[in-house]
């Protein structure tokens, strides 16, 4: 029996800072063909305000909304100003608050730096940061994480760090949202605190959170897309989904 098109659930999906559509590309294919991913051009945007036109435009009226990172506190944005665009939202990686001072001070150094000089692309720091160390000599996750920063590039960088330095602290603002959020995290992320991440559960009326158990730095969906895919599928099958075709 196959599912028709008509019959997929679809998930509009924000890529993080230096991402594109290949950052989803092992999670949609261990999600299955009950689901049809959409995902939203955030490398398209050159402000801020041209990030939130593209999750608006290229979102669906009724959306199951998931980011990852950057693109988790676009769609929290998204969802605060219009919450009645939303079926439910996941939220991967990221934390409702805003930078603190130093982490200010240091993306508007590398603002400054990247403005001087030609961009190189991901370095090997920058990669220690972003994943477990077990999956530091995995080059299907490195060398995707590496072309898709060469392939987007400095300007899509400048952009996208220059323009979201500044950003509200949402916690606030997660009690408004009426509808249910998934939100994924790992323990070992370096960059986004797990107490944040329970801090957002607390807050909001309809939260479930999966921290991963497999190992994981902040690039989930690409290092536990496995996981990940399930834990989705848990919290969309409320929905609809159809659970006989997960595979």
């Amino acid at each position: 029996m196959n599912i028709t098109t008509q019959d997929r659930m679809r998930l509009d999906l924000i890529p993080g800072t230096l991402c594109d559509e290949r950052l989803w590309s092992p999670l949609a294919s261990k999600l299955g063909e009950a689901y049809v991913c959409n995902c939203i051009p955030l490398q398209q945007a050159g402000t801020r305000q041209q990030m939130q036109e593209l999750i608006a435009s290229h979102s669906a009226a009724q959306s199951h909304l998931v980011g990852f990172s950057l693109g988790a506190y676009l769609a929290i944005e998204h969802a605060v100003a219009h919450p009645e665009r939303i079926k439910s939202l996941i939220l991967i990686a990221n934390s409702a608050r805003g930078l603190l001072p130093a982490e200010i001070e240091a993306r508007e150094r590398i603002v400054n730096m990247l403005k001087r000089n030609a961009y190189a692309g991901i370095t090997r720091q920058r990669l220690r940061e972003l994943l477990h160390p077990s999956h530091l000599q995995d080059q299907s996750i490195t060398g995707l994480i590496e072309q898709m920063g060469l392939d987007l590039g400095k300007d899509v960088l400048l952009t996208q760090f220059a323009t979201t330095i500044h950003r509200p602290d949402l916690m606030e603002r997660l009690p408004e949202l009426p509808f249910p959020v998934l939100i994924v995290g790992a323990e070992d992320d370096q960059l986004v605190p797990a107490a944040d991440l329970r801090a957002m559960a607390e807050r909001l009326p309809h939260a479930t959170l999966h921290m991963v158990r497999g190992a994981s730095g902040h690039m989930i969906p690409l290092e536990q897309p496995d996981e990940l895919a399930a834990a989705m599928r848990a919290h969309l099958q409320t929905f609809g989904a159809h659970p006989q075709f997960q595979g």
